[in-house]
């Protein structure tokens, strides 16, 4: 099939290039003049594991291409997917701009390039706005077309597996010529028999919040069983394991930590609770999950205050991971951010490293932070001279350091681990001082 992807951020750059690495034709928009440029040469300008090689394979297919023209993705294409920013206002609410001003754009082009096609909101988006893109295509044309909501699933880091072999595609749409295309461009990511759900646009759009909002929903429920823990002495390890073998709670997304971040989860929490109180409903729920996961983002940073009894200044500390996640340079809402932030403004400094997102993250921090801050591209370089050590962010590499080598580089062996990488017992044969989340502390008086 001929697709046009309009927007080449994550979502877009990850769709496009995985639709042509299974044969469809892909054209891609972006205004970014240099970023265009830059893929045409073969250039991914995002961190993710698996991209390259569809990415590059293809382009040397031919199967993707790249242009800063929407006129020329148009008349090219038979489905086109708006991959737009949707980027959360001061009161939450999705600013929708970006895929207005698109869908007005595209009612002029089809009066220039007449013909039936899908407009497809690939964008994570408030409910109504399929209706909304329906409204503002049909203000510019009388031409027939279909406007479609297909929300992504996709993870950072398995995005490329994600799209490959998705657990299910969700596509609302209004008729049965737009469902019936949309099945057959889906079809063949589906053959393990994992299901398309064609339902209503509406149904679609809240279908995406709805996931997202409770999957934030068990992340904060298990921070806040970690602080209970603390309280009681009790192993929040433990309870996972306990309560995560009932089949209907689940293993995933169960782990505590210092809350969550990204793209996804923050934004999509907002707009759903914004929805629902545009329509006169007050969501209780993920009123505490927001305010807990704010909380939560700078809780180790509250531990380090106590433990150097309210005084952080002069102290230098090592900071692994900046990313909000990892197997991503993603640092949006990221708690490195917050937790950077927190203590440049109680007086320390630091040295952090990051195997993905050092760039990423100078880009999104605060002055503040990023005049209290060094980067390096070697891991046990932030280990060297420094106080303490805080864990922000579970890589691969930070999971199974020497620790026996931790009181010989660090000035003082104490680490502050908010994703809870290391086994207590290990931390405490090692000397560790060692401050993890909804756990015993292990050489703490």
């Amino acid at each position: 099939m001929k697709l046009g992807v309009v927007g080449t951020g994550y979502v877009g750059l990850v769709s496009g290039a995985c639709f042509a690495d299974s044969g469809n034709d892909v054209i891609c928009v972006d205004i970014d003049e240099k970023k265009v440029e830059r893929m045409r040469k073969g250039e991914v300008p995002i961190y993710e594991p698996g991209l390259n090689r569809v990415f590059d394979r293809s382009i040397r297919e031919n199967r993707l291409r790249f242009t800063t023209s929407l006129e020329e993705a148009f008349k090219e294409s038979e489905i086109l997917f708006l991959c737009l920013p949707t980027p959360p206002g001061a009161d939450g609410q999705a600013d929708l701009s970006f895929v207005l001003n698109v869908a007005d754009d595209l009612g002029e082009l089809f009066n220039k390039y007449p013909g039936y096609r899908v407009v497809v909101n690939k964008s994570t988006v408030p409910v109504g706005t399929a209706d909304k893109v329906r409204e503002a295509i049909s203000a510019k044309t009388d031409e027939e077309f279909d406007v479609v909501s297909n929300p992504e699933f996709l993870r950072e880091g398995a995005a490329v597996e994600d799209f490959m072999k998705p657990e299910r595609v969700v596509v609302g749409a209004g008729t049965q010529r737009a469902a019936d295309a949309m099945r057959t461009l889906y079809e063949p990511f589906v053959r393990s028999g994992n299901p398309i759900i064609i339902m209503d646009e509406r149904s679609s759009e809240l279908t995406k919040y709805a996931a997202n909002a409770i999957l934030a929903t068990k992340i904060t429920f298990m921070n806040e069983i970690a602080n209970i823990c603390e309280r009681v002495g009790a192993d929040v390890d433990n309870v996972r394991r306990g309560i995560g073998t009932d089949s209907r709670i689940g293993k995933r997304f169960l782990f505590a930590g210092i809350g969550y971040g990204g793209s996804c989860f923050p934004k999509d929490v907002q707009a759903i609770h914004h929805t629902a109180g545009q329509y006169g409903y007050d969501f209780k729920i993920l009123d505490s999950v927001m305010k807990v996961n704010e909380l939560q983002k700078v809780s180790i940073v509250e531990k380090m205050k106590e433990y150097y009894d309210g005084d952080l200044a002069g102290k230098r500390i090592g900071v692994w991971g900046l990313a909000f996640k990892p197997e991503t340079d993603d640092v949006r809402e990221a708690p490195a951010l917050y937790i950077t932030d927190a203590l440049a403004k109680a007086g320390a400094t630091m040295i952090a490293y990051d195997p993905e997102a050092n760039e990423t993250f100078q880009a999104a921090a605060t002055s503040v932070a990023l005049e209290a801050m060094e980067f390096t591209t070697d891991r046990d370089e932030v280990l060297k001279g420094v106080d303490a050590l805080v864990i922000c962010t579970e890589w691969n590499e930070f999971r199974r350091p020497d620790l026996d080598r931790f009181p010989k580089m660090m000035k003082t062996p104490v680490i502050f681990d908010g994703r809870n990488l290391y086994d207590l017992k290990r931390a405490k044969d090692a000397g560790l001082i060692y401050v993890s989340v909804g756990r015993p502390s292990v050489g703490v008086e």
